[in-house]
């Protein structure tokens, strides 16, 4: 099943201007941009509920490969096909494979601060502002890894060039948005820059997608992770591709 409305399955519509709209799970009234063909709205608040698993689930976790990490939580009952809960995870993963890989910070505090800061963003940020979230998360990663502030200089301009550097590559390809696509490319894209500012080696995978049958937007052979343009071409990379798969094609994919 394609997933679009939460309440009912129907297509989202995205509106220029925002309305006052009531959520359909919560009741609250607030001003939003998105509601499926039948007029339900789901706030933010509640598109990302079951969210704060994630926290347990990175410091439990060993693997410095933050693309294995991220999808560990795309298999979580908590993620959608698209939503904000992308704003916090992808920071989030890349802190914990940070941490497994050598990197010097204080992981419950760090995951406890991105929750925070990722959550700010809301939904449909790739369109209205011209900033996706989670190319803005890549950014406050760097951030808190750095220690930046409004006042700070190196960590300021690390911070900034990160975010920038995620957002080309989601620019790149242009729309329209698919959270996994942008997903992907912001953690790659943090792995190089980790790797050239900080010293800092996290492992970099092949990523071939399994999401696009859930995407009604889904762009095809024009997205770089598109199953269509990846052939497995050693066992090596055989074992890299299988981390991106969901659990059971893991567990098929291995035998």
């Amino acid at each position: 099943m394609k997933d679009e409305c939460l309440i009912c399955g129907a297509p989202l519509i995205y509106l220029e201007t925002g309305e006052k709209m009531t959520c359909a799970i919560c009741g609250e009234k607030e001003t939003g941009r998105s509601r499926c063909e039948n007029g339900h709205y789901v706030c933010n608040e509640c598109h990302m509920a079951g969210l704060d698993s994630i926290a347990a689930l990175c410091l439990a976790s060993s693997s410095t490969d933050p693309v294995e990490i991220m999808q560990s939580m795309m298999a979580l009952p908590f993620c959608h096909m698209h939503g904000p809960e992308h704003h916090v995870m992808v920071g989030s993963a890349l802190l914990a494979a940070f941490r497994n890989a050598g990197g010097k910070i204080d992981l419950p505090k760090a995951l406890a601060e991105m929750m925070k800061r990722g959550r700010q963003v809301p939904g449909g940020a790739c369109g209205y502002w011209g900033a996706c979230g989670a190319g803005l998360s890549s950014g406050m990663f760097v951030s808190i890894i750095s220690s930046s502030s409004p006042l700070s200089v190196e960590p300021f301009s690390l911070c900034h060039q990160m975010t920038a550097r995620s957002l080309a590559a989601i620019g790149e390809i242009g729309g329209p948005c698919c959270c996994k696509r942008d997903s992907y490319l912001s953690l790659l894209s943090a792995i190089d820059f980790v790797a050239e500012h900080f010293d800092i080696q996290m492992q970099k995978p092949e990523i071939v997608c399994r999401h696009a049958s859930q995407n009604n937007q889904c762009i095809g052979k024009r997205c770089p992770f598109s199953r269509a343009e990846k052939q497995p071409s050693s066992p090596e990379g055989r074992r890299r591709r299988i981390a991106v798969l969901t659990p059971a094609e893991a567990e098929k994919a291995a035998h």
